[in-house]
């Protein structure tokens, strides 16, 4: 697909704006201002908002980004590993990814309540996050009969955001003794699945 000179300005425009706004939320700026924005993205205020018409386009574009990155470090973990494994692995890549995400999410938290690009951002996270334990804990979850939607719930519960921000901002603990927690509460919760029926 060709691409005219004024269609690919506007492609580099719309990415320099989504880069410098989660620069900026990454470096703790949880509210920065549409002047710090195009300040940082190089932009003039009138091409911010030319490229983005409100907030909520920016946030969609953002939480776009952010699957994008997202997607490069995760991978995918072999189902037919032992259950150790499985959990080690995952927790390991969780902490990884959560702690990529803990800027935009400590953000997103100050003003999910007055925006649904927000809330629909979260709540495709948890969707990526219920697929991959739903495929990687497939044989789990099939043992656990009538419990399979509790166990799910709780698995995803234990392995997404609100969890590690209790673990690393509430209790102050470092990424290593976070996911060791992770671990725990995954490992204890697959491993109860047959005698808690």
């Amino acid at each position: 697909m060709n691409v005219d000179g004024r269609t690919a300005r506007a492609i580099r425009t719309r990415r320099a704006v989504v880069d410098a706004f989660l620069a900026l939320l990454a470096e703790g700026d949880l509210r920065p201002s549409a002047e710090r924005i195009a300040e940082r993205a190089s932009v003039s205020l009138r091409a911010l908002w030319t490229n983005f018409a409100d907030l909520e386009t920016l946030y969609a574009a953002a939480g776009q980004r952010q699957l994008e990155r997202q997607t490069e470090l995760a991978r995918r973990i072999n189902p037919r590993l032992s259950l150790e494994q499985r959990v080690a692995s995952l927790c390991r890549q969780r902490a990884q990814v959560l702690e990529f995400l803990a800027p935009v999410a400590r953000a997103a938290q100050l003003r999910e309540p007055f925006s649904a690009q927000l809330r629909a951002n979260r709540a495709r996270q948890y969707e990526i996050a219920r697929d991959e334990l739903a495929r990687l804990f497939e044989a789990e979850l099939a043992e656990a009969g009538s419990g399979a939607a509790e166990l799910l719930n709780a698995l995803t519960a234990a392995t997404t955001w609100p969890a590690w921000s209790a673990l690393r901002d509430d209790l102050g603990l470092g990424v290593t003794a976070a996911r060791q927690a992770m671990v725990r509460t995954v490992y204890s919760l697959l491993s109860q699945r047959v005698t808690d029926q």
